[in-house]
């Protein structure tokens, strides 16, 4: 059940991107009266799902879902019809169209994919707000998994900056670390005094290949007195934060030695708010390892930013500027081989495995606009075949004045096909590998 949400949420999201791309494409096209032959969500070889006919245009749903199309009539684009090179220019083909309309067309689709970004990202602000953990809320600093020990982090380090810029979102905190093309300078605060990291980039490209690199840091879990707790000699946010010879581990470290001595007392050690010396408390531990002590679950909160209508919309519109930004450093990263981002490029199974097991409209809605800008930047690259390919002929074609001939355009979709295929061939190479053998 958990696999088929999953693929749910991933063709449901794919239909969403590929259909708004192309009716960028058709209605740009339609809008310079220029005849749109087909119009498909997925690819359609050999046969399609189901296909109906409206006026000049065919609309239907292929079964191949590696994107969409819009076939334009007098263009030479990913279908390699070139039958209406055979005949004279109409008035209603794309190639009988000025420059700057035929560019339009071109980069309609990336526009539509963006005002989706937006559009969503708006929505969201003003629905559910900006929820983020804020790093002045981590009063306990943070735990670090092996690798960023490997670093030079400590457990109770808490980040004060990175490369200069002071650090409050910590969902931000690991991309800021491994999405860099040159040594990180991390300082955090330790012991009551700030210290200086060096992170070296060998060293971080390391840590990012790990598995579970992911669990880089986590909040620590620390043992606090609830406010309707039964024992005397304790108070209300009163920490533990020693039993015995045990100290500085989160509250299921102590949790395991509570149960080690069942049956026996122990001496808690406690922190209390305006006292200067810790607290020395004897209780005794029950047959089942408890203390008889109620506990708080979670000292933790989110913060939320709350907008009204006409914040959400800036809001919206920066939140896009923001992802594009980072979406396209990565993208510079992964063609520089001393970073060997190259490696870690995933297919259709690494975007499918992003949507939870779980359906959650405000996680859809936020992969949703995630993957819209990544179409849309993707698409933008001047690679024959896509649209920006496309519309860099266009657009030399504008400087120049002079028209690039048929012949080199079928020649460089040819190219970019190859190239495309190539790149689709191993991203989901790469898929396979990490999934199923690695």
């Amino acid at each position: 059940m958990d696999i088929l949400i999953k693929i749910c949420q991933f063709f449901l999201c794919f239909t969403i991107l590929v259909g708004i791309h192309e009716l960028g494409h058709f209605i740009m096209a339609r809008i310079f009266r220029i005849r749109v032959e087909k119009f498909y969500i997925f690819f359609d070889p050999w046969f399609s799902i189901f296909k109906f006919r409206r006026g000049d245009t065919e609309y239907g749903l292929g079964w191949l879902p590696l994107g969409g199309y819009c076939k334009i009539a007098g263009m030479i684009d990913e279908s390699m019809d070139k039958e209406y090179q055979n005949r004279e220019p109409q008035p209603w083909e794309f190639r009988s169209k000025p420059a700057w309309q035929r560019f339009l067309v071109m980069i309609a689709g990336v526009v539509m994919n963006v005002v989706l970004a937006v559009g969503i990202y708006i929505g969201i602000c003003y629905t559910w707000g900006d929820a983020y953990f804020s790093n002045q809320d981590a009063k306990w600093g943070y735990n670090f998994n092996e690798a960023a020990h490997r670093l030079g982090f400590e457990d109770g380090d808490r980040f004060v900056s990175i490369d200069g810029a002071p650090v409050d979102n910590i969902s931000e905190i690991l991309n800021a670390l491994i999405i860099t093309e040159s040594d990180r300078t991390v300082v955090v605060e330790r012991d009551g005094r700030q210290v200086t990291l060096t992170l070296p980039l060998e060293e971080l490209i390391a840590m990012r290949r790990a598995k579970g690199y992911e669990e880089f840091l986590s909040l620590p879990q620390p043992f606090i007195v609830a406010d309707n707790q039964q024992v005397a000699e304790l108070q209300p946010a009163d920490e533990i934060v020693g039993i015995d010879s045990l100290h500085g581990v989160d509250r299921p470290a102590y949790t395991e030695y509570l149960k080690a001595h069942a049956g026996k007392q122990v001496t808690l050690h406690v922190k209390r708010e305006g006292v200067d010396s810790l607290l020395a408390v004897v209780r005794p531990v029950s047959d089942e390892g408890l203390l008889g002590i109620l506990t708080v679950g979670s000292p933790y909160t989110y913060r939320t930013r709350e907008y009204t209508f006409w914040e959400s919309i800036p809001a919206g519109i920066r939140k896009t500027g923001e992802v594009i930004s980072s979406y396209w450093e990565q993208l510079k990263m992964i063609v520089q081989p001393k970073t060997k981002m190259y490696e870690e490029l995933g297919g259709f199974i690494a975007i499918g495995s992003i949507f939870p097991s779980t359906w959650d409209w405000q996680d859809f809605w936020m992969k949703t606009a995630f993957l819209s800008i990544i179409l849309a930047v993707m698409n933008i690259l001047p690679i024959p075949g896509l649209d920006g390919g496309h519309a860099i002929f266009t657009f030399w074609e504008m400087i120049t004045r002079r028209k690039v001939s048929d012949k080199v355009l079928e020649r460089a979709q040819y190219v970019g096909l190859i190239i495309i295929l190539f790149l689709l061939l191993y991203a989901n190479g790469n898929d396979i590998y990490r999934f199923f053998i690695k």
